[in-house]
């Protein structure tokens, strides 16, 4: 109760309130969408090969095989940060998106950030309601098996959010 108050004192944008309390009675604090942890970063990449050897070889991360989203038109690599992920992406032919984004940052650089929601399908609803663009608000299956969205830059301070289901 008194972090719902404290909450709530630090913020009158109604789109943020206290849902729940878990078991270890700490306040889990969530906005109507039901947001959780970051899931992770990623990044898109013109030499896939040299990325990996950099996380895996220079910093000595754990770094997970190439796996192909024909799908979604790129080759994914995960790297294991512990706490979080890296996720590399490279394009898969020419109409990738992923290209796209290399056409304009030849270097590569960051793409789009994850984070993790309750349940997508709500999360959708209440982000419709609340007027944030999603760039396709029908649910796709992501890279990690799981139903994902995009939210549009304009609508998140100019970053791309991709949103996972937990």
């Amino acid at each position: 109760m008194f972090l719902k108050k404290s909450l709530n004192l630090l913020s009158n944008n109604s789109r943020y309130y206290t849902t729940s309390t878990s078991k270890s009675g700490v306040a889990n604090i969530l906005g109507k969408v039901g947001i959780g942890r970051l899931n992770h970063v990623a990044i898109a990449t013109p030499n896939l090969k040299e990325s990996c050897d950099l996380y895996r070889n220079v910093l000595g991360a754990k770094v997970s095989e190439p796996v192909d989203q024909v799908e979604h038109g790129v080759t994914t690599v995960f790297v294991d940060l512990g706490n979080t992920k890296i996720e590399l992406l490279h394009p898969i032919g020419e109409n990738s998106p992923i290209q796209n984004f290399l056409k304009k940052n030849t270097s590569g650089g960051i793409h789009h950030v994850c984070i993790e929601v309750d349940d997508i399908n709500h999360a959708v609803k209440t982000l419709l309601d609340e007027n944030i663009r999603i760039i396709d608000p029908k649910p796709k299956i992501g890279a990690h098996g799981k139903p994902v969205v995009f939210l549009h830059p304009k609508s998140m301070n100019g970053v791309l959010v991709e949103l996972e289901e937990k």
